[in-house]
């Protein structure tokens, strides 16, 4: 694996065990509206920034962000609910709670069969987060991030999909003060038209008072129909806030 794929600590959803069990694979339905309330907006940030949209937040990573609504193809997934790619020994390569799919079902083909939970489930884009260790810098982390879901969701070990990662630049906004990388993935296995061509990853880290490192990640399908748009990417990477703020 090269460089962007060094798998670190800061690269797994560390927390309770069960997120990387045999349980990962039950989802619950997300409440409807559970984060809507009708007075203002609270200094938890359970308001949606964007009038209509529906809020997910990671109190274990400490982000809060918004995706579209459910008439726009989007499903916020049971914050506990963690989505995972494995290794030839079943050995969790990634992990992401908190998260959120758009266009989920579409095609029954993914290019890396060895999903856990929601991964793999034909979506055209999957968000989450992940971290929780304290190795390397955050701006590796941050590359790291991009990189190792690039490479797990669009080919892993068996399928290498060709990965290249931008330089991390700083963020700031929504109390977060960090990094964001990019990577830019071209899939070298495409068994069918469910499987695009391309991806981008687009991750977002943060360091805790405690040392821990968080990251924020969307991944998402390129050059295929109804694809994200960078726009649209843009604005819900807009909306990633630190919880609370």
């Amino acid at each position: 694996m090269g460089m962007t794929l060094a798998v670190s600590g800061c690269n797994e959803d560390t927390g309770q065990a069960t997120d990387k069990g045999s349980d990962a694979a039950g989802s619950k339905a997300p409440s409807a509206g559970s984060s809507q309330s009708s007075g203002p907006a609270s200094p938890s940030g359970d308001q949606p920034s964007v009038p209509g949209w529906q809020t997910q937040t990671s109190q274990k990573h400490h982000f809060t962000y918004d995706v579209p609504g459910k008439a726009k193809k989007w499903k916020r997934i049971d914050e506990g609910t963690a989505l995972s790619y494995t290794d030839k020994n079943g050995q969790p390569i990634v992990v992401m709670t908190g998260a959120a799919n758009y266009r989920e079902g579409g095609c029954g083909s993914s290019p890396n069969p060895k999903a856990i939970g929601e991964a793999g489930k034909g979506q055209l884009a999957t968000v989450g987060t992940t971290g929780g260790g304290k190795d390397g810098s955050l701006q590796e982390n941050a590359r790291n991030w991009a990189g190792n879901w690039g490479f797990a969701a669009y080919g892993g070990e068996d399928h290498k999909p060709k990965i290249e990662v931008t330089p991390a630049k700083p963020l700031k906004q929504g109390g977060i003060d960090g990094y964001t990388a990019t990577a830019k993935v071209t899939v070298t296995n495409r068994p069918s038209s469910c499987v695009p061509p391309k991806a981008i990853v687009h991750s977002i880290a943060q360091k805790l008072p405690d040392g821990t490192m968080h990251g924020w990640v969307i991944y998402a399908d390129q050059g295929v129909p109804n694809a994200l748009t960078a726009a649209q990417i843009k604005q819900v990477m807009s909306t990633v806030r630190a919880t609370g703020s």
